[in-house]
């Protein structure tokens, strides 16, 4: 990443994990738009190279790309080590890397289980580790988890993946008091159901999902403009979309087992 001229100041830098598709690489957009300088971090090195290439051209931003499965241990702090060397400094770290699988808990295999985890906590919880204690040395800083609305309610046949994502809103929560006066600030984005290419993959799975109202479907740049407001704002919670506010605004003033019983026949009628 070249050195800004002398008369310019640095430009923040953002770290953005899964850049190369859906909310991530939307997100990249956002940020390289208002003149972040950008680390795009994802396992498609080629995607990634493309849209660093569009983001150079159309913000004249620099971009690099670094290639990272970060749902194997050690990826994270491997990351940072890379990132020291080059003496690069992240100003805000985006973990939008997530991966979904739906079914039932007894017919899904035990890897596909273990592996939304192994990137959907772990990895997450590992890019905090790595990063977020160097911002809070520093003063400044702002954290953007992507989470879901299914992190505030029961969700069968999706059960692990929407576990992961109250964990990464639990965790947003509970850092935004332990940070509370730092110069830090962290926002758990949580969105719908997103046109993405997870969407997409998902529907070919399941047919139900292809059938859903587009009114239930988000924009994903809508989605990633939402989160990106947020996150400059230093809001704790970002719920995009009048319809998921009142999903969730419901969700929390019903008993639990209510919400249990309308989470199980909602699952029941899309499978």
């Amino acid at each position: 990443m070249a050195r800004p001229p002398a008369d310019r100041p640095a430009a923040p830098c953002a770290l953005i994990t899964g850049a190369s598709s859906g909310i991530g690489e939307a997100l990249a957009g956002c940020f390289a738009a208002a003149g972040h300088d950008l680390v795009l971090v994802a396992r498609r090195v080629d995607l990634l190279e493309a849209l660093a290439q569009r983001l150079r051209q159309t913000h004249s931003v620099a971009v690099q790309v670094l290639a990272a499965d970060l749902a194997v241990p050690g990826a994270a702090a491997g990351l940072a080590t890379r990132l020291r060397r080059k003496r690069l400094v992240v100003d805000v770290l985006v973990n939008s890397a997530g991966v979904l699988a739906q079914g039932d808990f007894s017919a899904m295999p035990a890897g596909r289980q273990a592996a939304m985890v192994d990137l959907n906590v772990e990895g997450l919880t590992a890019m905090l580790a790595a990063f977020a204690p160097a911002m809070l040395l520093r003063g400044h800083g702002r954290v953007l988890n992507v989470a879901s609305i299914a992190a505030f309610q029961p969700v069968p046949t999706l059960a692990v993946y929407a576990a992961t994502k109250a964990y990464v809103l639990s965790l947003t929560e509970s850092l935004a008091e332990e940070w509370q006066g730092s110069g830090v600030t962290i926002t758990a984005l949580c969105p719908g159901i997103t046109a993405t290419p997870m969407l997409r993959q998902a529907a070919e799975a399941n047919t139900a999902l292809a059938a859903l109202p587009a009114v239930l479907v988000g924009d994903v740049a809508a989605v990633a403009a939402e989160g990106f407001a947020a996150c400059m704002r230093g809001d704790v919670i970002a719920v995009p979309g009048l319809v998921n506010r009142a999903a969730t605004a419901g969700g929390r003033l019903l008993p639990r087992w209510l919400l249990r019983r309308v989470s199980g026949l909602v699952s029941r009628r899309l499978k």
